[in-house]
């Protein structure tokens, strides 16, 4: 999720763990440990595109990250904080690291929340941002942070935040079981053979949802709105596994595929190759549109080793899709 709901649930999560024996100190480490695990992005910058793809959400949004670092970071704070409790502190900065990679768990990227096991999570049921989830979760912290240490005001406006968030979580994941129906209903109706579907919410709601098919030589990615009238159109893209050749079977080009669970395609441009991953999708409602949300350029070096580059996506084409989005979500 988004940098701010993280911050949110872990203020949240700090708060239900020592907020009655420090007041907002404990929303503010909470907050703080709530971020902790996304500085994994930071790996960008020190390793090639294929390695820190892979480490994203890996390692540092593990159980076993928060079990070795809670106590670590409670051992520092105790060290300058009056409050000594190291147990205590420990529980908070736990709780606010294992929350962190469950949420995460709930979009279409996942999380490896068992690291080292090569098991990643991802139950793809609301996007990366959805103020719905963090809006109200926000106002309930915000009146928790101007009551009382010991205020039963304080407890239950923290308490309702929690639980309202968590509820709605398992709400989208009714509406996702919902919107699965509908999409195997279309595919049956429209006689389409297909091998395997999967299905996430559009950005920043949880009406509009997009699928995706896999067939035998391509992927097809459809939207459908519980306002839905008509019947569901689907923009095809061929798969184009066999342009990448003999590359296919190096070791880089197989650890890109790995991580794209397989929802991938591949374009040519201009005797360029191009490697696009389906899972996300396209910046556009449009059909068959070509402006993916994550594409990459496929070099290769005088070694004959194949490196990523990812392209760069178009603001205009952010700011097209977010105003395409309320047209959509009100059905065809």
């Amino acid at each position: 999720m988004d940098s701010l709901t993280q911050i949110v649930l872990g203020a949240a999560v700090g708060e239900a763990v020592l907020g009655r024996k420090i007041g907002n100190k404990a929303m503010l480490y909470g907050a703080i440990a709530g971020t902790i695990p996304d500085l994994d992005v930071l790996a960008s910058n020190f390793t090639d595109t294929v390695t820190a793809l892979e480490i994203h959400r890996g390692f540092t949004h593990s159980i076993l990250f928060s079990v070795l670092f809670a106590p670590i970071l409670a051992f520092i704070v105790t060290k300058y904080e009056t409050y000594k409790n190291a147990k205590d502190w420990s529980w908070l900065f736990f709780w606010a690291f294992v929350t962190h990679p469950i949420l995460d768990a709930q979009t279409t990227w996942g999380t490896q929340l068992f690291w080292p096991f090569d098991i990643r999570l991802t139950f793809k049921n609301v996007f990366v941002i959805d103020p719905l989830y963090t809006l109200p979760f926000l106002a309930f912290l915000i009146l928790t942070m101007f009551q009382k240490r010991n205020s039963k005001k304080r407890r239950l406006y923290n308490n309702m935040g929690l639980i309202i968030s968590s509820s709605y979580l398992v709400l989208t994941l009714i509406l996702k079981g919902f919107s699965f129906q509908t999409f195997t209903k279309e595919i049956a109706a429209q006689n389409i053979d297909h091998k395997e579907i999967e299905t996430k919410p559009s950005p920043l709601n949880t009406i509009l949802w997009t699928a995706n098919v896999e067939t035998k030589d391509a992927f097809l990615i459809g939207n459908s709105s519980f306002f839905d009238t008509n019947p569901i159109q689907f923009s095809k893209y061929l798969k184009n596994h066999h342009l990448l050749g003999d590359l296919a079977n190096h070791p880089k080009i197989k650890r890109m595929i790995a991580i794209s669970k397989g929802w991938y395609t591949i374009t040519k441009k201009e005797n360029t190759l191009y490697f696009n991953d389906l899972r996300f999708g396209t910046l556009s409602l449009q059909t068959n549109a070509q402006n993916f949300v994550f594409q990459y350029k496929i070099d290769v070096d005088e070694n004959g080793t194949p490196f990523f580059t990812e392209i760069t996506k178009e603001k205009k084409d952010a700011k097209k899709l977010l105003s395409d989005l309320w047209t959509r979500i009100k059905g065809n």
